[in-house]
Parts: structure tokens; C-alpha cells; sequence
């Protein structure tokens, strides 16, 4: 049994250290090596072509790199030609904003009445139509008619039990999207109202 657990922990250090000694000798190796054999073969293939190499040297822009490249992973640093084209990763896709106009204050009367946030009250019938009897959060209290223009969208149609309102707004894509939003006076069983 003894011999067993030996045998097991001699194995796994085997293993382990098998895994992490490269790793921290390539940490440990100087650099100075690799970039003297690339110097020297860089050298050698502009002995070579020296016209060649003078030619794609005048058709390629050259970029400095700067002092500072502790600034990206892996010690390079990315140059503005380089990221030009490309889409930072971490942007949403979506449109976060929630409405263009959150900020703006909303006009005096019926025109700053804003679909979601109104409340059918009542109505009436008039000779001249429909009327419905509705109220904002800040329980003022205003009579609209068919066709009265809102903050986001129109009074399509009064009836007897509330009133349907066409409401215009955009998605998160900013595309324009238009719904039929009905308010009742008397929100039926797991209607929301």
C-alpha cells in the first residue's frame, strides 16, 4: 500500500514537473539569442535583394512603435492603421440609450401626455364624439378626443369601456416601430393596465 502512494506521488511530480518546467525556463531564457539569429538571417536577405527589399520598403507605410509597450498583452501595441477597421469587442451590440428624448422636457397639455404612463379615467358621450377623461402620474386631469395628438403617438379610437391609443416608438436597433396600445377603465383579470 505504501509502495503504491510512492509510486503515485513520484509519478504526479514526474507529470507536474514536466508540465511547468518548460514554462518557466522559456521565462528564464535570455532573449538575446533568438534576436541575434534573426538579425543575422535579416541581414543576409537584404544582402541578397537589396533592390527587391528597397522596393516593398518604399511601398509599405513604416509605423514607430512606441517606448511604452507594457500597454497591450503580450507587449505589443496596436497602431491606428492596425485597429482602424476593426469594432472594439466590449461595445454592445444593442442601443442602450432608452429614448433620444428621455432628457428633454415634455410639452404643456395634451402634447406631453406619454402613452405608457396615462390613465383612462372615464368617458363620455358628447354630440360631437367621444370623449375620455384621462390622467398623468402627477394626477392632472385632461379630456382628449379621436385623433389628438400625444407625446408618442395618436388617440385612435374612444369607446364606452377605454380607449386605444397608437403609440410610436423605436427598438433597441433604433428601427421605428408602431403598436395599438388599449386602455380600459376597468383592467379585466391579467390585463396590465
Amino acid at each position: 500500500m505504501r509502495l503504491a502512494t510512492k509510486t503515485t506521488r513520484w509519478f504526479m511530480g514526474i507529470i507536474l514537473a514536466g508540465c511547468f518546467l518548460p514554462a518557466a525556463l522559456s521565462q528564464q531564457a535570455p532573449a538575446s539569442k533568438p534576436k541575434a539569429k534573426m538579425a543575422a538571417k535579416s541581414k543576409a536577405a537584404m544582402a541578397a535583394k537589396p533592390k527587391a527589399a528597397a522596393a516593398t520598403t518604399a511601398a509599405k507605410p513604416t509605423h514607430a512603435k512606441p517606448a511604452d509597450a507594457s500597454a497591450a498583452p503580450g507587449g505589443e501595441q496596436a497602431t491606428a492603421s492596425e485597429t482602424a477597421g476593426k469594432r472594439d469587442p466590449f461595445s454592445p451590440l444593442v442601443n442602450t440609450k432608452k429614448d433620444a428624448n428621455a432628457g428633454v422636457h415634455l410639452p404643456p397639455g395634451k402634447a406631453g401626455l406619454v402613452i405608457a404612463t396615462v390613465r383612462v379615467d372615464g368617458t363620455v358621450r358628447s354630440g360631437a364624439g367621444m370623449i375620455a377623461v384621462v390622467s398623468n402620474p402627477g394626477s392632472s386631469v385632461y379630456f382628449i378626443r379621436e385623433g389628438d395628438r400625444l407625446y408618442d403617438g395618436d388617440v385612435e379610437k374612444i369607446g364606452l369601456d377605454g380607449v386605444t391609443f397608437k403609440e410610436e416608438s423605436r427598438d433597441a436597433f433604433g428601427n421605428a416601430v408602431e403598436r395599438t396600445v388599449t386602455k380600459r377603465i376597468y383592467a379585466i383579470a391579467g390585463e396590465q393596465q
